[in-house]
């Protein structure tokens, strides 16, 4: 891909550099153990150039590449960027539709993903996100062999159990965004409602991402305190129904977006932002998302399926699960979509 217009190819020779700064005498070259950290985002459609642009902004990384099959596209999105370079911290953006541009990131966030087509099964589509998986993860696992990998692309929890498989990688290093949104979208709707600060919320949705999330009601606390308890300890009155009330407007609130503006863009990419600095800076926050869950909450240890569970996130990827109490109920829920995710996993011959 042609690179930007650099003032070199506008006649203007290097030596310009000299006009401006004085060299120092004797200077010490630059430290061996300084290191840049990278990140590469690959689909820079709207959810790709969405998580692009927020990385940016909150200044998470010194290089960032983009990848796309689409050059004229891959090459304008950048190029809006780089105009912005007054206004952001100094961070290099490449973009090429070459794969080799990817080498050495830290961290490789895959959102490219086939669209499902009117009257296709879910079965057809992973196959041809299969497919696309083929050639998008085998060359970011050999140019970023010690990078994380992080799922975006939907089915989330079923493409990163695939992204898993063709990379090699051990799995605390594959994620997948997972409930990280949706668990979002849980702390705002109760907020909202208790007139408090979405941050002062502590709220899980986990599982399967998507219309079977299990909310974790016995989890939520609100500045510490236990929603629940509290209710009962007023002899205020709620019923399961309404419970499940919430957990679907939670779940259909993407669907409104979509509906709305014809896709969702800005809050996977805070959401996936905020997994990239937990991430990249070793902040060991608990997120909710899609990792390796066989052996958990009564999973069959046979059954490889990626769900959403809370994980410590760390430099090294999945440090720790959070021991969360499930009730029975939504234990029993996450291993029925744990049984679901394995039985299309066994038909897609990977």
């Amino acid at each position: 891909m042609k690179k930007a217009t650099s003032l070199s190819e506008l006649g203007i020779t290097d030596d310009i550099s000299k006009a401006f700064f004085r060299p120092i005498q004797s200077a010490a070259p630059p430290s061996p153990s300084k290191r840049r950290t990278k990140v590469s985002v690959i689909g820079a459609g709207n959810v790709g150039m969405a998580i692009a642009q927020t990385i940016l902004t909150q200044d998470l990384v010194d290089e960032l590449a983009l990848v796309d099959a689409k050059p004229d596209k891959l090459r304008g999105e950048m190029l809006d960027l780089q105009h912005a370079a007054a206004f952001l911290p100094r961070t290099r953006i490449f973009a090429d539709t070459d794969y080799a541009i990817t080498a050495s990131s830290d961290l490789c966030i895959i959102t490219a993903g086939a669209r499902q087509i009117p009257g296709e099964s879910r079965l057809d589509l992973l196959q041809r996100n299969l497919d696309l998986f083929r050639i998008i993860v085998p060359p970011l696992a050999k140019y970023s062999p010690e990078a994380l990998l992080l799922v975006v692309s939907n089915p989330v929890d079923v493409l990163t159990y695939i992204a898993w498989k063709l990379s090699g990688f051990p799995p605390n290093r594959v994620i997948g965004s997972g409930t990280n949104l949706d668990s979002s979208r849980f702390r705002f709707l109760l907020a909202d409602h208790l007139e408090v600060n979405a941050q002062d919320v502590q709220a899980y949705m986990v599982g399967e991402h998507g219309d079977s999330s299990v909310a974790l009601w016995s989890s939520i606390s609100v500045g510490g305190v236990p929603v629940l308890g509290s209710l009962e300890r007023h002899q205020i009155e709620y019923e399961e129904g309404v419970l499940e009330k919430i957990r679907k407007a939670v779940v259909e609130s993407a669907y409104e977006v979509i509906q709305l503006k014809g896709y969702t863009s800005w809050a996977i990419g805070y959401s996936v932002a905020s997994l990239a600095r937990s991430l990249l800076r070793d902040q060991r926050r608990i997120h909710p998302v899609s990792l390796l869950a066989k052996g958990f909450y009564g999973i069959d240890e046979e059954k490889e399926v990626f769900l959403s569970l809370p994980a410590q996130l760390g430099r090294g990827g999945v440090l720790g699960v959070a021991s969360v109490h499930l009730t029975e109920e939504e234990a029993k829920r996450l291993r029925c979509s744990a049984d679901t995710l394995w039985e299309i996993q066994q038909k897609l011959g990977i």
